[in-house]
């Protein structure tokens, strides 16, 4: 399958990398309208570089890491272009502008995907296969400052644990929240922590997102009435605590972003129910949109 990827910043060139070590997959175009940056990840991996999207003829699907602030306009026109889309978190960094992108690709019967990257952690899938009755659900997902990244931490950062609460405990009620604004150099308007309470149908969910701290932290906390499941995002790693000492859970350690990979190009060939995809996407984006609000 040839893919154009759009964007070539740190998300772009880890797709780049990825794309082009899959064997069922090749990287035709690389899409950067900086000379200089598009050019140079296109001689590493082999691939064409444009400026711009213009045609995708030539191509079978679609990978858009380009800032998330360009997400609505470039979605659009690759799905009017009736191209397969991945997109990186967030869909758009506005509600209303993702659910006009994933209307269109149900309109136009076009496979869309959104970026959710730790769907596909090997401790998040070890841990689906483990969780039986969960009640209560800890997230923290904490890092140094990235200048880089002009969004707040709710649609860059908390969006993945809210997905991963909404997978164990189901969509929320109820949503609180609070944010704080401290870093001279943020955005106006881009909130530096986000702490939220999400109030599930059978337990709740506390997420915590952060870009002031001075280590990643990636941490998900699963309590049930008789154990707790941790999982370390970081390493891939599930422990089970019961009364009886915590005992180490075993893990089929892939790299996420190959599984993602390879879970778009089954989308993109209709392996997989583009339907159910596209129902998986909007759900995380309300509740960030309810946290902000």
């Amino acid at each position: 399958m040839r893919l154009a990827l759009v964007g070539t910043g740190v998300m772009g060139r880890l797709h780049a990398r990825t794309i082009a070590g899959n064997e069922w997959a090749s990287l035709a175009r690389v899409i950067e309208p900086r000379a200089t940056a598009g050019l140079a990840c296109a001689a590493e991996f082999g691939a064409d570089w444009a400026p711009s999207l213009d045609s995708l003829s030539d191509v079978d699907a679609v990978v858009l890491a380009s800032a998330t602030e360009s997400h609505h306009e470039l979605a659009l026109e690759v799905l009017k272009q009736g191209k397969p889309l991945l997109v990186e978190k967030p869909v758009a960094d506005e509600l209303g502008a993702a659910e006009e992108i994933v209307q269109l690709a149900e309109n136009l019967d076009v496979p869309v995907m959104c970026g959710f990257i730790e769907r596909f952690n090997p401790a998040v899938l070890a841990a689906a296969r483990l969780v039986d009755e969960p009640v209560h659900l800890i997230a923290q997902r904490h890092g140094p400052y990235a200048p880089r990244i002009r969004t707040g931490v709710a649609w860059d950062l908390l969006v993945h644990d809210v997905d991963l609460a909404i997978r164990f405990l189901g969509e929320p009620a109820r949503v609180a929240s609070t944010a704080g604004y401290f870093h001279p150099r943020s955005a106006a308007g881009a909130e530096d922590a986000v702490d939220a309470t999400l109030s599930c149908r059978t337990g709740m969910a506390m997420v915590s997102a952060s870009r002031l701290a001075q280590r990643k932290v990636r941490t998900v906390t699963i309590t049930e009435l008789d154990r707790v499941i941790e999982l370390d995002l970081l390493r891939r790693e599930v422990v089970v605590v019961r009364e009886s000492g915590p005992e180490a859970y075993p893990v089929v350690d892939r790299e996420p972003l190959a599984a993602q990979l390879d879970h778009f190009l089954d989308l993109a060939a209709g392996r997989i129910d583009a339907a159910a995809e596209r129902a998986s996407i909007l759900p995380a984006h309300r509740v960030i949109a309810r946290v902000l609000s």
